[in-house]
């Protein structure tokens, strides 16, 4: 038998019977086919291509200019490297919120051209209806809940939701509401660790966490952030395991300075022409 004959895939349901053995579930954002084949090998539960790639990947400044187009491709390509985890893509801004059309048209699009196992939307109650169409479809959601990227112009910057009453009540209905429109799985970003305390006791479906405190059913981070790749102006709930951007710059930053110098490449590291790689036939004349 084959190693990929023996790996199962992580599947919807077993995101529910994690949640009832309360072990914790492992999310990790990545965007292409080299780190989704490493974040797979690594052990995670699921990967998330997010719109986020609009910001990380693509240089944009939010992630409304995302499109389906950007989704479909990046999904696809973190699919080609996967193996055991779960994989979730993002619907980006306004390929759902339009209506029910849209919002299959679109998650059929990324479930049968980009290899995508399931879909997030951001919304709540307003949402529902393009939730449940989805489900009825056969198409896995995932809920976002608290700050949600795509309506950062009406929520006037990335800052903590759910702080007041009325809001945190708003977020805890939406919330339930999800899990009744058919929602597997909930994401709750930058909300009081009480409040997603609360919203994870009362829901049957697992939450996961981001800038979201300790008592979510698992959390997610971006790789590039963990890695340390994104620069040093990180959220004050991202922890950088590791280092990554300093010592790519330092790596590139020496090989400019072996190429002006006429180090690199070495003679040991040229090839002659007695190299089988360099052979060829002179064409015959005819």
């Amino acid at each position: 038998m084959t190693r990929e004959a023996q790996i199962r895939r992580i599947s919807t349901t077993d995101f529910r019977k994690k949640k009832s053995a309360q072990e914790k579930i492992v999310f990790v954002t990545a965007y292409d086919f080299p780190t989704a084949l490493l974040v797979d090998e690594s052990g995670v539960d699921a990967i998330l291509v997010g719109d986020s790639l609009g910001m990380v990947v693509l240089g944009y400044e939010t992630t409304i200019p995302v499109t389906i187009e950007d989704m479909i491709n990046h999904t696809r390509a973190v699919s080609r490297g996967v193996k055991r985890a779960f994989v979730a893509a993002d619907m980006p801004f306004l390929t759902y919120q339009s209506g029910t059309s849209d919002a299959l048209k679109n998650a059929g699009r990324l479930m049968q051209e980009a290899g995508a196992m399931a879909v997030k939307l951001e919304g709540g109650i307003e949402i529902c209806p393009q939730v449940q169409a989805l489900v009825t479809a056969g198409i896995p959601v995932i809920g976002h809940l608290g700050l949600t990227p795509q309506s950062i112009h009406v929520f006037g910057g990335y800052k903590m939701q759910g702080r007041d009453d009325a809001s945190a009540r708003k977020i805890v209905a939406d919330a339930m509401a999800l899990e009744s429109a058919g929602a597997f799985l909930v994401v709750l970003e930058c909300i009081p660790a009480e409040l997603a305390a609360e919203i994870t006791s009362q829901l049957t479906i697992p939450t996961i966490g981001i800038g979201a405190g300790p008592h979510c059913d698992g959390q997610i981070l971006v790789l590039y952030d963990l890695l340390g790749i994104t620069g040093n102006v990180q959220p004050s709930f991202v922890k950088q395991y590791a280092q990554i951007g300093q010592e790519i710059r330092a790596a590139v930053k020496e090989y400019a300075s072996e190429v002006r110098e006429g180090k690199f490449p070495a003679v040991s590291r040229s090839a002659s022409s007695d190299d089988s790689v360099l052979s060829y036939s002179s064409p015959k004349k005819a």
